[in-house]
Parts: C-alpha cells; sequence; structure tokens
C-alpha cells in the first residue's frame, strides 16, 4: 500500500525542508551500514499479493471500504484504486517448513477474505490485469480515499507537464493518453520480501535483478489489458509508463525512471540504491516527521516512491535493530494460491543459489545483458531467448528446466528448508514449465476457443482459481 501521510497541501518550505532530513538520514544511513549496525539475522521471508473486488459479470467493483471494514483483518489493506486490495502474509523465518506456514496461514486469509466478498455478492481475483478492465474504470472517482495517493497523483502529473502517454506494442497494439495516474491500478502483482544478513544484501539483490528473467516469465499472468493481447506480462510497460516520470536531469545516462529495473547492480553495499535515491529522485511526498533520525522515516518515505523491480527497503527488528530487505515485485499476482507459494519458493531458492555464487565467483552477468533479458522475458514469456553465463542465447524454458530449477532446489537445501516443502512446491513450477501453461498461456489458449470472450474466460479463470489446483492443469474447456 505504501505509507500514509497526513497532509495534502505542501509548499516550497515542506519540500526544502523534507530534502535537507533526507540528507542527514542518508548521510545516517551510510554510517550505520560502514558500522556494520544492521541486522545480521538469517533470511526471513514475507510477500503482499495485490487483488481485484469484481461482481458477477467479472467487472471491477469499487468496494475496497467496505468489504476492508466487514472484514476487519490487519492483514488486508486498500490499494490504490477502490476495485483493489493487498493481502499480506506475516514475515516466517526463510527455513524448514516456511512454505507450507506461508500457504496455510494465506489460505486462512484468502478464504476469510472470499467469503466476505461474497456476502457483498463480489468475487476476489488474483490475476496480473483484469482482462475485462474498461478504461472507463480508470477515474479519480474510482481512486482510495487517502492523502497519499491524492498527492501522488498531483505531484506526478506536476512532474510530468503532459498526459499519460500509453503505447504498449505487443501481439496488438495498445495505444491512448491518459490524465492520471489511475493505470497504474490495473497491474496487481505478488511482492516478495527478503529480510537478508547486511554482509549479503547487496549481493541478493544482484541475484534477483539476474533471477528476474526466469520469474517473471514463469509468473506471467497478464496477457490483456482494455481488450488488447500483448506482452505475456504486460503489467511491466504497463506500471512503467503509468507513473512514467524522471529523476533529475544531467544523471549519467539520462534522467532515471522511478518505475525501472535499475541503473546498475549494486557493486559494492546496498548503500548505493539509497544514495542514488538522494542524489537522482526529486521528492513526490515531502509530509515532515518529528520522529528521531534513528527511525529514518523520510528516507524510507522518499524510497517508496521509486519503483525499482527489484527494491531495497529498510525495516526494524523487535529489538529496533534496522535491517535491510529486497523486495522483488516482478511476479504476477495468481492464478492461484498454491501457484503463488510455488512462485516464492521457485524466487527465494533460485535468488539464494545465485546470490551465493555470487558471492564466491562474482557477478556472472552484464548488468545490461540481465536487463534486455528481462523485458525480453516478459514480452515473449518462456518462449523468449536471453543470454546466459556462458554469454550464448538460451530458450528460456529449457534454461529453467536443465539448470535454474536445479539451482532453485540447491538455493532451497542451503536454507534446511524442508525436503517435503522442496519438492512438493517446485514440483508446481517444474510441471507448469514442461506443459508451457502458465496464467498467461492459459488466458490466450482459452481465447482461441469458438465464441470465447473476455468475460467468459475470467468467469472460468475465476472457477478454477477456487478449485486451488495449479495452472499447469487447468483445462480450457
Amino acid at each position: 500500500m505504501g505509507q500514509e501521510i497526513n497532509l495534502t497541501l505542501f509548499n516550497d518550505d515542506h519540500f526544502d525542508r523534507f530534502h535537507q532530513k533526507l540528507i542527514e538520514e542518508t548521510q545516517y544511513l551510510k554510517e550505520l551500514i560502514e558500522q556494520k549496525q544492521f541486522s545480521e539475522l538469517p533470511p526471513i521471508a514475507g510477500f503482499e499479493i495485490e487483488a481485484w473486488l469484481v461482481d458477477e459479470h467479472m467487472q471491477a467493483v469499487p468496494n475496497n471500504a467496505t468489504f476492508l471494514q466487514n472484514l476487519n483483518d490487519p492483514l488486508a489493506f486498500p490499494e490504490l484504486a477502490k476495485f483493489n486490495i493487498e493481502l499480506n502474509g506475516i514475515p516466517v523465518s526463510l527455513t524448514a517448513d516456511v512454505f507450507s506456514t506461508l500457504h496455510n496461514d494465506l489460505l486462512t486469509t484468502w478464504n476469510k477474505s472470499c467469503h466476505h466478498a461474497k456476502e457483498l455478492g463480489n468475487h476476489i481475483l488474483i490475476i496480473g490485469t483484469l482482462p475485462t478492465l474498461k478504461p472507463s474504470a480508470m477515474t479519480l472517482s474510482n481512486m482510495s480515499d487517502m492523502n497519499r495517493y491524492r498527492v501522488l497523483n498531483e505531484q506526478i502529473l506536476k512532474a510530468r507537464g503532459k498526459p499519460i502517454n500509453l503505447d504498449i506494442v505487443g501481439l496488438e497494439h495498445l495505444k491512448f493518453d491518459h490524465y492520471d495516474v489511475m493505470l497504474e491500478a490495473a497491474t496487481t502483482s505478488l511482492q516478495l520480501h527478503t529480510q537478508v544478513p547486511l554482509s549479503q544484501a547487496h549481493h541478493f539483490y544482484n541475484a534477483s535483478i539476474i533471477a528476474s528473467a526466469a520469474i517473471v516469465a514463469s509468473c506471467a499472468n497478464a496477457p490483456y489489458l482494455f481488450g488488447k493481447n500483448l506482452w505475456h506480462e504486460s503489467r511491466i510497460p504497463l506500471f512503467e509508463q503509468a507513473i512514467e516520470t524522471g529523476g533529475y536531469g544531467g544523471a549519467v545516462h539520462g534522467p532515471l525512471k522511478r518505475v525501472s529495473f535499475g541503473s546498475d547492480y549494486a557493486r559494492a553495499s546496498i548503500m548505493e540504491c539509497f544514495q542514488e535515491n538522494l542524489e537522482h529522485f526529486p521528492i513526490l511526498l515531502p509530509e515532515i516527521f518529528e520522529d528521531p533520525i534513528e527511525k529514518l522515516e523520510h528516507l524510507r518515505l522518499h524510497n517508496g516512491t521509486i519503483w525499482r523491480w527489484n527494491r531495497p527497503l529498510i525495516g526494524f527488528d523487535a529489538d529496533k535493530t534496522p535491517h535491510i530487505r529486497i523486495e522483488h515485485r516482478t511476479p504476477s499476482a495468481g492464478p492461484t494460491i498454491i501457484d503463488s507459494i510455488a512462485n516464492a519458493a521457485f524466487y527465494y531458492g533460485l535468488a539464494m543459489n545465485l546470490s551465493t555464487e555470487i558471492m564466491t565467483n562474482g557477478i556472472p552477468l552484464a548488468f545490461t545483458q540481465a536487463k534486455d533479458n528481462f523485458y525480453q522475458a516478459a514480452r515473449f514469456g518462456l518462449d523468449s531467448n536471453i543470454v546466459w553465463f556462458d554469454g550464448k542465447k538460451q530458450n528460456l524454458q529449457k534454461l529453467i528446466q536443465a539448470d535454474l530449477l536445479p539451482r532453485a532446489k540447491k538455493g532451497l537445501q542451503s536454507l534446511r528448508i524442508d525436503s517435503t516443502d522442496i519438492d512438493f512446491y517446485l514440483s508446481i513450477i517444474e510441471q507448469r514449465i514442461a506443459n508451457k501453461q502458465t496464467g498467461s498461456q492459459w488466458q490466450r489458449q482459452f481465447m482461441q476457443l469458438p465464441n470465447a470472450s473476455l468475460q467468459n474466460m475470467t468467469k472460468t479463470y475465476l472457477e478454477h482459481q477456487y478449485s486451488e489446483v495449479p495452472v499447469s492443469q487447468w483445462e480450457t474447456s
């Protein structure tokens, strides 16, 4: 959801004061990191999953305030649009039966949420983009009633100085202008958090960057937007264009974008990301806090307005020791809860294995190549050909089968995950890759049926979602 703010009107003094506090907190953070004052606890896993509220006709329903009030669950929050919600997992040590635990906890929240939605005549849908969504729904009247979103909308449009131009070329071409940030609400994801020891943080961040191509392709679930068949994971260009505003001019390679794959690996320290935040990104939410510098309130709020697909976050342990989390934002939401936990297992295992390799042998892939791999994978899914460590192009489906799934298994074993959890959840990914049936591929196959429509496809998707059968086993008829 992002941090709520108290004010909606700001003047130049607010921006100046916030900037000064941001400078001070960034310097303080640098000192903490250099002095190794951050947590070295073993890895901890957490997640956020975004979802849609839809009616019987599979149309988005702007009803999250009533739904959340009735649900009354501290793990559920509003999102940008009134037809979106966010469900959070309780952080768990990344070891032993972590995936069974996350699965059971999420199913409890999920079943409770589905029950309350049905009481309102609604359904909850977890999918990357809602296939039946209409542009007419993307209006400010459907924005959740939160100061954060109103101010972000004003500041982003002010920084742009022009309408948002959506232009996505996939199997079909989608192009039109929009006049607020509500397009971002059309993207719903599974955001995976990993709290890692400070000494490992930048290595795990770099590993997550390299893993992104395989994760975005294997979790692809967003081919349709406003009636157009676009990328396997259309969330990626949609989110980047929906909040397309740059950083300060004069950056080495031109203005940096607030939603992006990033500008480089963290070469020596995770601090490099926060230094870049200070130097290259204008302030959007200049809320002034009176908390002591140790809470890093201004730095954390500013960091929350820069949406790298892999993003470092700062939190605090129970004893108030600061920690680093790496937030991995590339997977789509859905198609089922069991698929979501399998996606998490694949990511955690692969990123951990790559992180270990990086710490031992250095970074094995140029950043520019990792970036190109990511966009190829988002557009073409498992059919994409990416350049891997040997410098040769490889089919992504075959690479995952031959190399990346074994890596993920080794990564999970190194964390001492229970073998039953490893085998069960990775087998779901293994079958999905073997069948080449991601959520995206299933949606496209369904639309090849006689008399298929986006509405009846979405309705069938919802029925499958309730079944808790992995997407690799879904029929299209």
